[in-house]
């Protein structure tokens, strides 16, 4: 197997992780390694089943075949496209040679590379189905094929397929056999792995970028120009550097730093709940204390030197009378 180098400027890979069919692109500047490692499998591991405009036999000549349709256009310095098509193994028994060929062939074709020269060869040194396409992206005319937005069409692409075959929908990396993966992709998910055990426990960025150094696993920011606003986060591990997205939508710095925001809004929550309120009322206790207060006011005695109103005006009353036998 060939070593894959993880630098980003070697290689361009694209992964769709959500569905059962995944795509991982990878491009490269050599057509003669990627055909031999196609083809360098046991004879029971590695079946050809298509050949488009090269031949099909020995890889030196079918890797000849690609560059010399690629030399039509020497300045694109990566005509390689190498695809990696996998599914679920729950898929195995319904998914027979034709099958394949088809879902890959409908693939090759919305991805835009109907009108060039690949190889399709089916791969069974692994418990899950799949099989690699070699595709020159250098088209029939000398055209070189666009690979604009390739990433967003090919996850557009594998949630059709999927559901058009009937294929197993699976739950994405936490289906991947870890032990299998070797170089950059066993990084990859070592990084993804340890971001989801520790970002739960993370208040803050301090936490979350020391939790990471434990695991030998370095965290850069990216900013804007010469600002100090963060466009993007990188992580680091043996020498292998991975922006957060080429590891996981869910590991871009924006989603990370919302998780992170959560996590802290949630843990205030909890400590104002659990904290005791500095001036709590007993309601019983003021009930009672309020009532005594009541009773006691209209319990009180009339003062001493108060007014009676009814006695006033019964005086009045027997003046009146005092003064009309007066006049009599």
């Amino acid at each position: 197997m060939p070593r894959f180098e993880c630098s980003e400027t070697t290689y361009s890979r694209t992964y769709e992780t959500l569905e059962t069919m995944i795509a991982k692109i990878i491009k490269g500047t050599n057509f003669s390694g990627v055909v031999n490692y196609m083809l360098s499998k046991r004879e029971d591991e590695a079946k050809v089943l298509q050949a488009i405009g090269v031949r099909s036999s020995l890889p030196n000549d079918i890797a000849h075949d690609f560059n010399l349709q690629a030399s039509m256009r020497p300045s694109v310095q990566k005509p390689v496209c190498h695809t990696i098509l996998s599914f679920s193994a729950h898929d195995t028994e319904r998914l027979t040679d034709d099958v394949m060929v088809k879902i890959a062939n409908e693939y090759i074709e919305k991805m835009g590379y109907g009108d060039t020269q690949s190889l399709i060869v089916r791969h069974s040194d692994r418990q899950h189905p799949h099989l690699h396409i070699c595709i020159n992206r250098i088209g029939n005319k000398g055209k070189t094929i666009s690979d604009s937005n390739e990433k967003y069409r090919s996850t557009k692409i594998c949630r059709e397929l999927t559901e058009r075959y009937g294929l197993t929908i699976g739950e994405g990396k936490q289906e991947v056999n870890r032990p299998r993966l070797r170089g950059g992709d066993k990084l990859r998910y070592e990084i993804f792995d340890a971001i989801k055990a520790i970002l739960p426990q993370s208040q803050n960025w301090k936490d979350f970028v020391a939790g990471l150094e434990q695991q030998d696993i370095t965290t850069r920011f990216k900013t804007k120009g010469n600002t100090n606003v963060v466009q993007g986060i990188i992580f680091e591990k043996d020498g292998c550097s991975f922006s957060g997205s080429k590891i996981d939508r869910s590991c871009s710095f924006s989603r990370l730093n919302a998780e992170i925001e959560r996590n802290s809004q949630r843990q205030e929550q909890n400590h104002l709940q659990k904290e005791p309120m500095t001036h709590s009322v007993d309601e019983n206790s003021f009930t009672s204390d309020f009532s005594e207060a009541i009773s006691e006011v209209f319990s009180m005695p009339i003062p001493s030197n108060g007014v009676d109103v009814d006695e006033l005006r019964f005086q009045k009353k027997l003046r009146n009378r005092a003064n009309r036998k007066r006049r009599i």
